[in-house]
């Protein structure tokens, strides 16, 4: 069984297979922070996206490579939105979108996959089906991102959905050790979202 589902790892150097194990550690406490709405969900994401930016570049997968380097970019940006305080009080805290940004959520993902089609059809990547899932879930991790930076509730269901069909994208792509760290990943979103609704619920009461 353990052959079957690290085979794949047989010709990787040893120093890429190091780095992804710490990125998929560095990503789960990531999310862990997120669900405990913790700021340091930013610092460890940065770690955990910059390690993976480096190796799906060294793995020519362009379109996740592209969400690891967004990922980047909404950290520090929701790094920043997260501790914004108006006289010692939290600007932003947990809170549902509005209808204008779940307007441009929906803008974010339509946009997020043509931008990832023009890429693939450039590069001349279409040349398997998990290709064409790439875009999927590039638009749906691009507008997930995007609202947990702003602090918004919806972004776990994008997150559970995302994570859910990157777990057999990634062991159909060779990477196991990532492959379960989105199972990990769905389970987490679960908690996260349960876990925010309740501190909303709490608020608003």
């Amino acid at each position: 069984m353990l052959e079957y589902l690290f085979a794949q790892y047989e010709n990787y150097p040893t120093f890429e297979i190091i780095l992804e194990i710490i990125a998929v550690l560095f990503g789960l406490l990531s999310v862990w922070y997120a669900k405990k709405n913790n700021i340091l969900v930013f610092p460890t994401g940065l770690i955990s996206t910059m390690i993976y930016v480096y190796l799906l570049w060294k793995w020519s997968l362009l379109g996740d490579m592209i969400i690891n380097g967004y990922y980047v970019i909404m950290s520090i940006y929701g790094w920043y939105h997260w501790t914004r305080k108006k006289e010692n009080v939290i600007e932003f805290p947990i809170d549902k979108a509005t209808i204008t940004e779940r307007n441009w959520s929906v803008f974010i993902f339509i946009t997020s996959m043509i931008f990832v089609v023009l890429v693939y059809d450039y590069f001349d990547k279409f040349t398997s089906w998990t290709a064409y899932v790439d875009t999927l879930t590039t638009g749906i991790f691009f507008a997930g991102m995007w609202l947990m930076a702003k602090r918004k509730i919806e972004n776990w269901i994008l997150w559970i959905i995302g994570d859910i069909i990157s777990v057999p994208l990634y062991f159909c792509k060779g990477y196991t050790f990532t492959s379960i760290q989105y199972i990990i990943f769905t389970i987490i979103a679960v908690y996260g979202y349960l876990e925010w609704k309740r501190i909303l619920q709490r608020r608003n009461n």
